[in-house]
């Protein structure tokens, strides 16, 4: 597994071409299709892949964490993913994938790794409805593979959200975010295929008082800007009586946030609308990428207040 990914550090080269790699996995059998359904994780955030060590419970973990292990002397939870989606294991989930999201470390039991995918993020398509029904929404993107096999991206996200057992101090993310003054003259274009990270961001927003158009991708905030563009060049007004400002992740199925970002950048109608950056991809890699086809900020995700300010700072010069 250690050869698996062993040039994990080339691949970030692929940020900002659009394209992906996703290491692909399987927790179980599912109840609900008798299949072992296949999963993927974006390499990105992936750190190894190793035989999970020894695991110490703790009482009162939050649903499907079976404690921490020690990896080079740092702690870290251990979330069981087929239990939380409730896929029963076919065998023992023996094996961990490590991630970094936020520059917190965890990992996540499964059953088996596959191989490493490479594919355009054009090819990862919005889950069909009956999908993301039968998930509970926890799946943000799929694709098909040439011999059938369907790929469903998790959304790691609420995965770690509803784990963490932080739920209980939500409220306390926003405290201190006031309204702007005349906040409803400002309509912030924002786009996340977490559903999770569309409603902080969405609440986010409200604290503020600022009106907001969501998308769960690249592509739909695409053609929800250009909307807003025809109707400005119809009325004969500026841009930004109609976007003030656009919040974007960095993965996202069918456009990611960086081709998203240069083409706003790239288009003379939207000349002087800020574009921040908001992912839980927290290397500077990313960071720097984001610079080179011209985000004005990059905001971590999961801190509404630091997202709260900084768009403030941006909405306030006008």
């Amino acid at each position: 597994m250690s050869e698996l990914l062993k040039r994990i550090d080339e691949r970030t080269k692929l940020a900002g071409t659009n394209k992906l790699e996703i290491l692909m996995f399987t927790l179980g059998v599912s109840s609900a299709t008798g299949r072992r359904e296949t999963f993927g994780i974006n390499v990105f955030k992936v750190r190894e892949v190793m035989k999970t060590p020894p695991i110490t419970a703790a009482p009162e973990m939050p649903r499907a964490v079976k404690g921490m292990v020690s990896l080079r002397g740092v702690l870290v939870p251990v979330v069981d993913l087929g239990e939380y989606i409730g896929v029963e294991p076919g065998t023992e989930r023996n094996i961990m994938i490590v991630t970094e999201y936020n520059q917190h470390i965890q990992g996540f039991l499964v059953e088996s790794v596959d191989t490493i995918l490479r594919l355009d993020w054009s090819q990862m398509r919005v889950p069909p409805e009956m999908l993301t029904a039968k998930m509970g929404g926890l799946v943000t993107a799929v694709t098909e593979l040439p011999d059938g096999r369907l790929v469903m991206m998790l959304d790691v996200e609420r995965v770690l959200s509803e784990t963490s057992g932080g739920q209980e101090a939500e409220a306390d993310l926003y405290s201190g975010i006031e309204p702007m003054p005349h906040g409803e003259r400002f309509t912030v274009y924002y786009c996340d295929d977490s559903s999770i990270a569309r409603e902080q961001v969405e609440r986010t927003l409200q604290r503020l008082g600022v009106r907001s158009v969501a998308a769960m991708n690249g592509r739909i905030c695409w053609e929800n800007l250009e909307r807003a563009a025809e109707r400005a060049r119809q009325s004969g007004r500026p841009i930004k009586e109609y976007v003030s400002a656009v919040i974007t992740d960095i993965e996202m199925p069918e456009m990611d946030g960086f081709i998203l970002t240069k083409r706003i950048k790239t288009d003379r109608r939207f000349s002087g609308i800020p574009v921040l950056m908001h992912s839980s991809l927290s290397g500077m890699q990313n960071q720097h990428l984001g610079k080179s086809v011209g985000v004005d900020e990059y905001v971590p995700k999961f801190q509404p207040r630091e997202l709260a300010a900084t768009l403030r700072r941006y909405l306030e010069r006008g």
